[in-house]
This record gives structure tokens, C-alpha cells and sequence, in this order.
């Protein structure tokens, strides 16, 4: 539901000094990509408080090493410059593919968002999206999501877009003593929030999902947060009956493949002490709720399925998402972008495996994300108080993420466990 909110003016001030002193947008285009680091500095900035604007200037003025280096994908020292200068300025890396401009100020986000009316897409991540090294989610929503056209250009015509990083992303360095190395990132997790300008919730998405999905995610949020007010029921109501409803068709999709493909879940052995359910807790919680017909959208999400993951084989999580696989084809512009990032280490004759092997990775990832944890958020999210996004984040990070901000090692540490290292391997 959209709704005009006030937000103060003075929350976001843009400078428009290097204008004063004369400098054009064709100075600061060229500026921006300079040999003097100072120079380039100076001017990206000045590209960067401009806003979406100053992201367009650049890719008007590079647009010709743009398309060389997508046809190519031989980098020069030139294109180098090019491409830092626009990464800084969209504040994501691989801008160049994408075409998105990003705030890291949520609250310049929000002003945005009453000023445009569109619904911001706030995204929580490991380590930062202008970095090569974040998140393993996080780098293929580069490569395979905002890449994608039909989804780069839905982004750019109807959110705001924000990041926020959760904590570091953990690296690992693999040296064979040779000179080699092997450099990746371990662990972590990525979660895309929709939220209006008053921070209010409309729904999330945890993960990584295929391209169709993740734009059918997309325009559902934004016709939830236009849709007209109803009477006698807040936006935050009405966001509530939007994710029920997509809770009901998640779980009956889920429901259908099961049966479809005669897949048995074994009922876990109960718990000596039991917890209330949100269901049960919420019409207590919300007693003083000033719209009655809330309550019964607050207490309507009860999702436990995610008990039932451990008991269901690998095999069958892979013949759920085989249901599924037709819907998570790379489009032609992620195929250039991965075939661009792997050139000199993946022949042609390779290149086909791999993008069928990342395709069914990321079919399984859709199903898997879909039917145990999205599910499971609609819960979280369905009990009174969970409309604070920091807070309601620190819980998915730990309840549902399994990475709680308490365990500064994210699971990759314990102290059970002897390496015969000095120190026990940790470095500080």
C-alpha cells in the first residue's frame, strides 16, 4: 500500500561545490576515469552525490568501452579505470552489467522513496556488494540476477536500491606453495527485503533464486506496496494478508510436488517441553491491536517444515527442484557475464557443464529456499513485533541463517576440535 510519508529534507544534503567551481558532467565523466588518482577521486565523488544521474553520465560517456568490454571481456588498463570509477559511483561491483545505482544511507534510501513512490529493495549481505570478495549469494545475484535484463531493467524503472552489510564475508586462501593460489569465500548467507518508506515490511526473500522467480518476487512486492488502501486496515495489515496469500500458494506448490513425486516425510519425535506456537501467541500478543480482522492475518503463518529437511534425502531435494529447472535458465546477458568472469580458466568445450551445473544449483536453491526458509520467515514475520527490519535481521541471521552475530567464527571454529597448530590455527 502507498502512502506519502514525511521525511526531513535535512537527513540528505547533496553538494553541488564542484559545479560552483565550474566543472561540467563531460568534465567529470572524463574526470572520473583519470591516470591521477586524485583527480578521479574527486570527480567520482562528485558523480556519486548526484545520484542516479551521475551513474547515467557515465555510462553515456563510456558507453563504447561498455560494449567492447561486454562483447570482449578484455580488460585494458583503461577499461580498469572505467570500471572502478562506475562501481564507486553505482556502489556495486560489476555495475557495468547491471546498470543499478545503490545507497548505502538507508535513510537517503527512504527519502528517495517518498519522493519517487516506489518501494525500496533492501538487500543484507556478507561482506560489501562494491567488493569482489562478498558473499557467495551476493556474487551470484551480481553475475546471474541484476545482470539479467528483464530483471536489471524492472529494478532500475520501480525500486530504490540499498545494501548493508551483516558482517564480513570469511575468506579462505588455498596456497600451493608454487606460486598458485586459490582465493574464495566460505559460509554465509543473503537475504532481499522490500520495505516502504517508513521501514514497514512487505516481504523478503532469502537467498538465491533463479532470474523468473526472483522478478515474480519483485513485481508481487510492488503491487502489494501500490496497491489501494483498504478500510480499517493499516499497510501493515495489508502486507500481512499479501505474504499470507504467498505463504498459502508456497505451501501448496510444496504439498503438490510432494505428492507428485511420492516423497514420505517422517514426523520428527516431539520436543520433551512444548513451546507455543505463534499462532497461539499471537492473538494474546495483539489483544490491543486496533483492527480486529489483524489478528487473524497475524496468527494465520505457522510454518514447521523445516523440521522435515534433514529427513529428506539430497536426491529427493533434487528431483523437487527438477520440477522446477525450466524456470532457471541464465538469460543471454548473465551467460556473457560468467563466460567473461571464467575466460582463460574454462574452455568452450567446459562451458556448457558449468552453466548447467550453476543452473541446477540454482533451481535447487529456488526450492529449497521457497519451501523451508522463506516459509519459515513468513512465520517470523507474522508475529506481532517483527516489523522492526534491524531487529527482525538479527533474527533471520540467527534462527533461521544459523549464523548469530553471538559466534564471531560463523561455525568454522570450535574449540572441541584439535588441529596440532600453535594457537590452534587461529591467527588475530
Amino acid at each position: 500500500m502507498k502512502i506519502k510519508y514525511f521525511v526531513p529534507a535535512a537527513a540528505f544534503v547533496l553538494s553541488l561545490a564542484v559545479f560552483a567551481l565550474g566543472a561540467t558532467r563531460e568534465d567529470l565523466a572524463r574526470d572520473a576515469a583519470a591516470e591521477n588518482p586524485v583527480v578521479a577521486a574527486e570527480a567520482v565523488r562528485s558523480l556519486r552525490l548526484m545520484g542516479r544521474e551521475g551513474l547515467d553520465i557515465l555510462f553515456v560517456k563510456y558507453g563504447a568501452e561498455i560494449k567492447q568490454y561486454r562483447e570482449t571481456g578484455n580488460a585494458t588498463d583503461n577499461w580498469a579505470r572505467v570500471a572502478a570509477a562506475i562501481d564507486t559511483v553505482a556502489m556495486q561491483r560489476d555495475a557495468y552489467a547491471s546498470n543499478l545505482y545503490w545507497h548505502v544511507d538507508l535513510d537517503r534510501a527512504k527519502i528517495e522513496s517518498q519522493k519517487t513512490g516506489k518501494p525500496i529493495l533492501t538487500l543484507r549481505l556478507l561482506g560489501n556488494l562494491n567488493e569482489e570478495f562478498s558473499c557467495a549469494n551476493s556474487r551470484l545475484f551480481r553475475s546471474i540476477l541484476y545482470s539479467n535484463s528483464d530483471v536489471s531493467k524492472y529494478l532500475s524503472e520501480n525500486y530504490v536500491l540499498h545494501w548493508k552489510s551483516v558482517r564480513p564475508a570469511p575468506k579462505v586462501t588455498i596456497d600451493f606453495g608454487d606460486g598458485r593460489k586459490i582465493e574464495r569465500t566460505i559460509t554465509g548467507n543473503s537475504i532481499h527485503y522490500v520495505i516502504n518508506a517508513r521501514g514497514q515490511i512487505v516481504d523478503a526473500l532469502p537467498g538465491m533464486y533463479s532470474p523468473q522467480a526472483f522478478l515474480e518476487f519483485l513485481t508481487g512486492a510492488k503491487a502489494a506496496f501500490d496497491a489501494p488502501a483498504q478500510p480499517r486496515i493499516t499497510a501493515k495489515g495489508q502486507y500481512a494478508t499479501f505474504r499470507k496469500k504467498t505463504y498459502e500458494r508456497l505451501a501448496a506448490e510444496r504439498a503438490k510436488d510432494l505428492e507428485a513425486l511420492k516423497i514420505a516425510l517422517i514426523e520428527p519425535k516431539a520436543p520433551a517441553a512444548a513451546i507455543p506456537t505463534a499462532a497461539e501467541a499471537a492473538p494474546i500478543a495483539v489483544a490491543k491491536m486496533i483492527v480486529t480482522s489483524e489478528i487473524s492475518i497475524l496468527d494465520a503463518i505457522n510454518d514447521d517444515f523445516a523440521k522435515y529437511r534433514p529427513q529428506i534425502d539430497f536426491d529427493d531435494w533434487k528431483k523437487l527442484s527438477a520440477l522446477h529447472a525450466a524456470n532457471a535458465k541464465i538469460d543471454a546477458a548473465g551467460l556473457a557475464f560468467i563466460k567473461r568472469q571464467t575466460k582463460g580458466t574454462v574452455s568452450d568445450e567446459q562451458f556448457g557443464g558449468l552453466v548447467k551445473n550453476i543452473e541446477q544449483f540454482v533451481a535447487l536453491d529456488t526450492t529449497m529456499n521457497d519451501y523451508v526458509y522463506r516459509t519459515k520467515i513468513y512465520g517470523i514475520l507474522s508475529e506481532n513485533g517483527a516489523d522492526n527490519l534491524e531487529r527482525l535481521n538479527e533474527r533471520i541471521y540467527s534462527a533461521v541463517f544459523l549464523t548469530p552475530r553471538s559466534d564471531e567464527w560463523l561455525g568454522l571454529y570450535s574449540p572441541d576440535v584439535y588441529t596440532a597448530l600453535d594457537g590452534n590455527g587461529i591467527i588475530r
